[in-house]
Order: C-alpha cells, then sequence, then structure tokens
C-alpha cells in the first residue's frame, strides 16, 4: 500500500479516534476529562513497545544476513519509538499529576520506561556517530537486541513489584465500561496506522540515503 493513501487512512482513524475520545467516551466520575489522556497515554506506549520489538528483529536478522535494509529499518523502528515512549512519559506525567498529585514519582513502570528510553536514545546517539559504516552497524544491532531486555521488564513491572501505575490488561474489565474499551481499541488502530505511516517513510529515506551514499562513494 503506498505510503500516502495509508497517510491519508491515518489522519482519518485518528480523527474518529477524537471523535471516540471526546464524544463516545463517558466521562470517568473521580478524574473527569482528565482521564482522556489515557486514550492517548496508551496507544503511544504500545507502539512504542512494539517499535522496540521491531529494532530487536531487524538487529537479530542483520546479525544473521548482514543486510543494509535490516539496520535501516530498525533504525527507522528505533526513532519512533523514543518519539512515543518520549510522548508517553510525557502524558503519563500530566496524567498522574491529577491522579497522584506529583508529576514524577519511581514507580516501577515509569522508572523502567524512563531507562528503556535513556537505553534507545542512547542508541539512536550511536547510530549518528562517526563510527564507520558496516561496523556502526554491527554494533547498533548488538546493541538493539540486548537494549530489548528491558523491553518485557517494562511490560511486566506493573505486576512484578508493588506500582501505583494501572495494570489495566491485568483484570479481566480492566475496570473500564465497555464504551471506554471501544475508545481504546479505535485509538490503537489509530496510532497503529500513524505508526506504520512513519515506519515505511523513514525507512524508505533510509534507503535513499543508502543509495545515495552508494552512489557518491562509487564515482
Amino acid at each position: 500500500m503506498p505510503i500516502r493513501v495509508l497517510a491519508i487512512l491515518s489522519v482519518a482513524a485518528l480523527a474518529v479516534g477524537q471523535w471516540f475520545i471526546w464524544v463516545y467516551a463517558p466521562l470517568e466520575e473521580t478524574m473527569g476529562v482528565v482521564q482522556k489522556i489515557f486514550y492517548i497515554h496508551m496507544p503511544l506506549a504500545w507502539w512504542a513497545l512494539i517499535s522496540f520489538f521491531v529494532v530487536f528483529a531487524a538487529s537479530v536478522r542483520h546479525l544473521i544476513k548482514r543486510d543494509a535494509a535490516s539496520d535501516i529499518l530498525a533504525g527507522a523502528a528505533a526513532e519512533l519509538g523514543v518519539l512515543m515512549s518520549g510522548l508517553a512519559l510525557i502524558s503519563g506525567s500530566i496524567w498522574g499529576r491529577a491522579a497522584w498529585n506529583v508529576w514524577w514519582t519511581w514507580d516501577p513502570r515509569l522508572t523502567t520506561t524512563l531507562i528503556m528510553w535513556f537505553v534507545y536514545a542512547g542508541y539512536l546517539v550511536l547510530r549518528g556517530s562517526g563510527m564507520g559504516g558496516e561496523r556502526r552497524a554491527m554494533v547498533s544491532a548488538v546493541l538493539g537486541v540486548v537494549a530489548f531486555l528491558d523491553v518485557p521488564l517494562v511490560f511486566y513491572s506493573a505486576r512484578i513489584w508493588r506500582s501505583v501505575h494501572p495494570a489495566v490488561i491485568a483484570s479481566r474489565e480492566g475496570g473500564m465500561a465497555p464504551e471506554m474499551w471501544h475508545t481504546v481499541l479505535a485509538n490503537l488502530v489509530a496510532f497503529g496506522f500513524l505508526w506504520l505511516t512513519l515506519l515505511l517513510a523513514r525507512y524508505a529515506l533510509g534507503r535513499a540515503e543508502e543509495r545515495a551514499r552508494a552512489y557518491m562513494l562509487s564515482r
């Protein structure tokens, strides 16, 4: 599917997602309108974790195949993961200020997420360093595999340790009305379209940069 078509679908899906948030979903009794941040915060966090899984899978493939495409895909997914996990931390802090009366607390979920963000930000710094092409790709692939160890820890941290962060998927109902679950799913799909659009666009740009670099070296 062309990136332009995906972009149009993303805009439409995001618009529908906003309708679900502000019109369809009921107002939460305790937190009121602030609770609606959840419908943006959760998709950002989930697609950030999926981004880091793509980094892991592409890094493993690069270590086996040694192909530039896997390296480029890993870099594109890492950029998206750092962006979305950073936005998830920011939106979560806004929500936390209303729920816990603090902008930040060293909760296991928040702490492991912050560590994950720093690790993958460091991964991007490494990719942007002046290290040689293939050597940089190999070192980045190794780091892309090792860094993924923190991702399952982020996901299960609210269950392993005592955490004030809600584990929404832990219970059968998640403490939410059906309309709220519909809104969550609608926005997960909407952000999924956006994620795929940005990933493919960044990957295509990376491939173009690789071709341009190869052309310049061949002259």
